[in-house]
Formats: C-alpha cells, structure tokens, sequence
C-alpha cells in the first residue's frame, strides 16, 4: 500500500531548506499532490510546529499517504485529503501556505490555472503558494536532460510538459499574486514562491 518514490528521499533536505525560509513559524499547510505521502512525513517531521496537510486525486496516492502518516505517527500530519487541483471546488477553505512538488508538468495546464485559482481565494494576504520542479524560463538555456524530460512527457500526454515560468507568473497575476522568489535546486529544478498580494 506505501509507495516509494527513490527521487523524495534525494530533494527532500533540499527543498525542506527552502521552506524553512518561505513557510510561516506556525498554521497549517496544504500539499497538493501529495504522491507517495513521503514528503508529507519528512517535512511534519521537519516543522513541528506546523500542521501538515497532504492531498492527492489519486485513490492509491491517498492510499499511500495514508499508510506513511500511520507508521509516522505524527500528531501534527492529518489524514490526505482527496482534492482535484483542476476541481472547481476544493473540500479545503482556508491555508497558511500551499505546496506543489512536481505536479504542473505532469498535469494538464487546468491544474495550474486550478492550483493558482484556489490558491488567490484561500491564501490570505502575503502567504505563499510554493512550487517545486522542472521550468522552462524565456531568456535562459533548458538544461538537455529538461529538454529530454519535456519530450517525453509530451509523447506521453500532450497535455504534459514543462511549463514557462512567464506563464505561470501571467496566471499568479490574474489571480491575485506575484512571484516573490527564485530558488535554483540541485538536478535543474527550481522553487517559485508566489505570495497572495
């Protein structure tokens, strides 16, 4: 029932070293696209005092997550929540803080404009959504192994794929937010910070 995702246990001090600088000292945290849940216990593990909420579409992901945070044990990670990012309606009314790892490109742009939507309506003022993953920038070299990644997420799914950091900007604005950082990751990835104006 708990699945591995051998990429979580190689970003996660990483991207756990971000948060520590974007995430708020105290509330709750929504994670969207939760995956396997290993993140979800690595980082409620991480920030005690923040209270972590995983989610997913997935039956089996919710499955999974719910299998880590039982052997966890951890009274500050709840149960995953079953939330569609592209869903008109998210079961969640209110969040510190979002965080999305490696879900805009393996998804259809609708999940952004989803994510970016609820993000602008349950955030309050300066809180942030945090994004986490491979982009593309306008101006910049992709590095070739992006490059390759795009094209086969593509082949799979047209729908799939690398997404332009000016585009996602362009969404955050029209939903009330704006990028307020750029983290350079280990393997070409980035963290985008987008703060609720």
């Amino acid at each position: 029932m708990k699945r591995h995702a051998p990429a979580t246990a190689r970003n996660s001090a990483a991207i756990a070293a971000i948060l520590a600088r974007e995430l708020p000292a105290c509330g709750t945290i929504l994670e969207i696209a939760s995956g396997t849940g290993e993140h979800a216990v690595y980082f409620a593990r991480e920030f005690p005092s923040l209270v972590w909420q995983p989610s997913d579409s997935d039956l089996e992901a919710l499955a999974s997550i719910n299998a880590w945070r039982t052997q966890a044990g951890l009274d500050n990670l709840l149960a995953a929540a079953e939330i569609d990012a592209a869903s008109l309606h998210w079961p969640v009314e209110t969040a510190d803080a979002i965080v999305c790892i490696n879900m805009v490109h393996i998804s259809p742009w609708s999940a952004a404009e989803g994510l970016f939507r609820h993000a602008g309506r349950i955030l309050a003022s300066g809180a942030p959504l945090i994004l986490y993953g491979p982009f593309a920038e306008k101006n910049l070299p992709t590095a070739p192994s992006n490059i390759a990644f795009d094209a086969s997420l593509r082949q799979h799914d047209p729908a799939w794929g690398l997404r332009d950091v000016s585009a996602l900007d362009e969404l955050a604005s029209h939903c009330g937010m704006r990028r307020t950082a750029r983290h350079v990751m280990p393997a070409n990835n980035l963290m985008l910070v987008y703060r609720k104006i």
